[in-house]
């Protein structure tokens, strides 16, 4: 079993044989889960680099364009609304 310490600035080191098992490089992004175990780190995947023409057509949308206040109305309440269910 590896082990591995906290520091007094909150760093975890991964021991080297783990991270060369894993091909995790200097720089490796991860999500941090707390789960009924303890804590979960998984790597992130970026997403590939896009264009907004790759993937303009994949937007929903229909009727006018909607103001800045519309939109920012409209991320608020689902914000509240998610809050509500104990998402956030």
């Amino acid at each position: 079993m590896l082990t591995t310490k906290l520091s007094s600035k909150g760093q975890v080191i991964l021991p080297k044989s783990l991270r060369n098992s894993r091909h995790w490089p200097v720089g490796t992004e991860f999500a941090v889960e707390e789960t009924a175990e303890g804590v979960l780190l998984r790597p992130t995947r970026p997403f590939a680099p896009t264009r907004l023409d790759d993937v303009a057509g994949c937007l929903r949308g229909s009727g006018p364009a909607r103001t800045i206040e519309e939109m920012n109305r409209a991320i608020d309440d689902e914000v509240r609304d998610r809050h509500d269910r104990g998402r956030y």
